[in-house]
């Protein structure tokens, strides 16, 4: 744009753009701006003027604000007496009657040509300033359409992204979309999630959040917070946006990038996005919960129901052991048992063979800690936080345990311990799960020890601790079935209604405890010692014949002789039945043998006759 074509100030108007945006003007808020894009057509204009060498450059030449302060103040000496003061105003476009500023022109003289070439470098001088404040009104709207657009294109990535995230209904569908998603968004960006909760996922870009170093972690900081924050370091940017949900903040979603590929409605975007990636998280874990929860009352009512089917011991222990092995997936199982006799803790279900019927102080290893505490116990590494030696995970090379105390009432009646060679292998959710089950297991173990002592109490008489006389009957019956051949020793002791009357009843019975720990102590375990009725006492022998089942009553007889005080003897009839005869009846090899107790009697007793 011209000033003018010649030094004599003739003046020629070129053709100026039509404006772009001729309703739009400076108002007052904008007076600081305005005076700044002032001065830069002021200057430019002047560098113009000095090209053609324009006669308003002789003197003084000062712009000043419509306010009458200086914008440009022109005080160069000018030789030659008093100055004269031209002047020309740069009228508003939306309003002529108001000025956005006013050129002064003082020099020595003046002339018409002087003042209309001020005048036209002044509507020059408004023009330059109209055209800029165009440009930069179109850059800013051009700025603002293209931000408009890029948050367009993101709400509408953003609801997509959301959508998808909602369909999701398990944890690890919801980080894989999100972190999917992310990189599609943002490829020049490092994105990473640090999570508070332990979740195997098999990304290498979801990490645990280490709360260590805080006050320079600022992914810690903004989880503990709750707030997103940045920091820019080496032309890097990174941000930390917390991935919160209604009930908790899950982690931290990690963003790094270039500085010059960031801008601050990413963070709008970022923050947005964690957002919903936390509430989709939270309902796709509440979701798992509840799920985990219908399937771990389904399990509990199974399992339950199957441990009260059984009630055997033995059975009880191993369907635990077979249970809990295929709930958690695990490598090993061991059910232990404390013992009353010897205050021991006893190895009785194990899947590892060197382990079964070992035994334990109540303070050794993991048992003792569980014993002790009488709580629950998880341990994610054994090799890195060796809390105590263990038999039991040393031989197995395991490194996760979970176990539990079995309880009877307040007291502890056994320990479950489950384990894998894997470290940082179960959940909390595997330890709570334990932690019930184990009392349910406690339940049917104390309902088979009571059905065991019942059915001991029932078959085993009182007084004795031998067998009950419907046991014998059973039993020989049962053997009867399946063995060649068997006997039967009646031990019969003599005079003992002597006994009863010279020393006491209490007497008498010390004596008949003692017969029977005799038998005990001379028999197989195989064989079944019962207390026939009174003082009579039966002894059945399975696959022993006549002669040897002789020498066993003969060592009973010597040995009730030698070892009861006040001394006893007793009397012993004896048969026997073998599968090449007719198989007897229990009743025909009773009847046989209390014959020849009868003979031994008549005989002169402390003897054994066969019948």
């Amino acid at each position: 744009m011209n000033i003018a074509d010649s030094k004599s100030g003739t003046s020629t108007n070129t053709q100026q753009p039509s404006p772009l945006f001729p309703q739009c003007d400076i108002q007052d808020i904008d007076e600081g701006q305005a005076i700044e894009l002032l001065k830069e057509c002021f200057l430019q204009w002047k560098h113009e003027a000095r090209l053609i060498e324009s006669p308003l450059l002789e003197g003084n030449l000062s712009l000043y604000s419509r306010d009458g302060q200086a914008v440009i103040r022109d005080d160069q000496p000018v030789a030659g007496g008093q100055l004269l003061q031209m002047e020309a105003v740069l009228p508003k476009r939306t309003n002529e009657l108001q000025c956005i500023a006013r050129l002064v022109h003082e020099r020595q003289n003046s002339s018409k040509e002087l003042q209309a070439l001020l005048m036209t470098s002044a509507l020059q001088l408004r023009q330059m300033f109209y055209h800029r404040l165009d440009m930069i009104f179109f850059k800013d709207l051009h700025s603002r359409q293209q931000i408009h657009e890029k948050e367009a294109r993101q709400q509408d990535t953003m609801f997509k992204i959301a959508k998808r995230l909602h369909d999701q209904n398990d944890v690890s569908s919801v980080l894989q979309v999100l972190l999917q998603d992310m990189a599609e968004l943002y490829p020049r960006a490092n994105v990473n999630l640090y999570l508070s909760q332990d979740h195997v996922n098999g990304d290498s870009r979801v990490k645990p959040l280490l709360l260590q170093n805080i006050a320079e972690d600022i992914y810690a900081r903004s989880f503990l917070s709750a707030i997103p924050l940045i920091r820019s370091e080496d032309e890097t940017i990174y941000a930390a946006i917390p991935m919160s949900g209604k009930q908790a903040v899950y982690g931290v979603l990690s963003f790094v990038t270039h500085s010059g590929h960031w801008d601050e409605s990413d963070m709008r975007a970022l923050v947005m996005l964690a957002d919903t990636a936390g509430s989709a998280f939270e309902n796709a874990k509440l979701f798992e919960q509840s799920n985990l929860l219908i399937a771990e009352l389904q399990l509990i009512n199974e399992i339950t129901k199957r441990l009260n089917q059984s009630l055997r011991l033995n059975e009880v222990f191993d369907f635990a052991k077979n249970e809990l092995l295929a709930i958690f997936k695990a490598d090993y199982c061991n059910v232990l048992q404390l013992s009353k006799e010897s205050n021991q803790f006893q190895v009785v279900a194990s899947n590892l063979p060197l382990a079964a019927n070992e035994t334990y102080s109540t303070d050794y290893g993991f048992c003792g800690i569980v014993n002790q505490t009488k709580e629950p116990l998880i341990l994610s590494d054994y090799w890195t936080n060796r809390v105590v030696d263990s038999k039991l995970m040393d031989g197995t090379a395991s490194r996760s345990l979970i176990a539990a105390p079995v309880m009877s009432g307040s007291e502890v009646i056994g320990v479950i311990m489950v384990s894998h060679k894997n470290p940082n292998y179960f959940s909390y959710e595997n330890y709570k799960l334990l932690q019930i089950l184990s009392t349910h297991i406690a339940l049917a173990i104390s309902n088979a020890s009571l059905h065991a002592e019942v059915r001991r109490m029932v078959i085993t008489d009182n007084l004795t601790g031998l067998y009950a006389r419907h046991y014998l009957n059973e039993q020989i019956q049962f053997r009867q079935r399946k063995d060649p051949c068997g006997s039967l020793v009646l031990v019969d002791i003599d005079h003992f209604k002597k006994v009863n009357d010279t020393y006491g009843h209490l007497t008498g019975d010390s004596i008949l405890v003692k017969v029977s720990e005799v038998i005990r102590s001379c028999i197989r375990d195989s064989d079944i010692a019962a207390r026939w009725g009174g003082e009579e006492l039966a002894v059945y022998l399975p696959r022993i014949r006549s002669m040897q089942a002789y020498r066993i009553a003969e060592r009973i007889r010597s040995m009730v002789e030698q070892h009861t005080k006040p001394e006893v003897t007793v009397s012993c009839g004896l048969s026997e039945w073998t599968f090449e005869e007719d198989k007897l009846s229990v009743e025909s090899l009773f009847y046989r043998a209390d014959m020849a107790l009868y003979e031994a009697k008549n005989s002169g007793r402390n003897r054994i006759m066969i019948g």
